[in-house]
């Protein structure tokens, strides 16, 4: 199979892929140290409520490399876009935000469904009906995403053809596979998540990830590894916890070969 069938067939499977005309309007603009922090909404062009999100740029007017930050799940709901300034208890301090300002790298990052300002529906309550229509909940965030890489190749501070992906647990899920299946993601760094999903099932640690990435006969047809070669050439940076239960190392190890 062909990248191009690869890609064609995940997005089937996904139910994404959706046409958008991506746009955003900032709600503020707060000077912080060594940083200005932007409030925004992005309305991804495919229908829906704005999507409440957050754009860090380092001073000056760039242009900058910027990363697409995709925060984390951890159950906890009420946390989304704030991870990037933030951070979380997963993660070392500085969070991202900050620290990739220091280095001058801008960064922007959405509130995916069900999380901080989007709690409602929940998880299960729209993952149930997306799936009842044919769709998925998984695909639907990537779809987000990808309009959120629309909003960063449309600002001026941000350098073209510059934009990584960058996540820990459920943003590693989204920014490895956003970075199969759309090539604007020029590298990606993917922190804990990357496994292979027929081992998840045979060792039952399917049963410690999130309803968002149930996607029906998806590890009937494509291995985890094979998805994630869609990424070569460009950079990817994959990490594992090596005594995270999400991450058992039979299932490393067949998505590393």
């Amino acid at each position: 199979m062909t990248p191009e069938n690869l890609r064609a067939d995940l997005l089937a499977l996904l139910g994404a892929g959706r046409p958008r005309s991506a746009s955003a309007r900032t709600l503020g603009a707060q000077p912080r140290d060594g940083f200005t922090l932007e409030r925004l909404e992005i309305d991804p062009g495919f229908g829906g409520a704005p999507i409440p999100a957050l754009f860090v740029r380092p001073p000056g007017p760039g242009p900058f490399p910027a990363v697409l930050y995709c925060h984390a799940h951890g159950g906890t709901y009420p946390l989304g876009k704030s991870e990037l300034i933030d951070g979380r208890p997963a993660l070392q301090d500085p969070p991202y935000g900050p620290a990739l300002a220091a280095r001058g790298i801008a960064s922007l990052c959405l509130d995916m469904p069900a999380f901080e300002q989007r709690q409602e529906p929940d998880e299960q309550t729209l993952a149930k009906a997306l799936l009842w229509q044919g769709k998925t909940l998984f695909g639907l965030m990537l779809d987000e995403l990808a309009a959120g890489l629309d909003v960063l190749e449309g600002r001026a501070e941000v350098a073209p053809g510059r934009i990584g992906a960058l996540g820990l647990s459920m943003g590693c899920t989204h920014g490895w596979w956003l970075a199969a299946l759309d090539e604007r993601v020029r590298c990606v760094a993917s922190l804990c998540c990357l496994a292979d999903m027929g081992e998840l099932l045979a060792t039952g640690a399917h049963a410690d990830h999130n309803l968002y990435m149930v996607v029906p006969g998806l590890p009937a047809r494509h291995r985890t590894g094979r998805i994630a070669g869609l990424i070569a050439p460009r950079p990817h940076l994959s990490t594992v916890g090596a005594r995270d239960p999400l991450t058992p190392p039979s299932a490393v190890a067949i998505a590393d070969r």
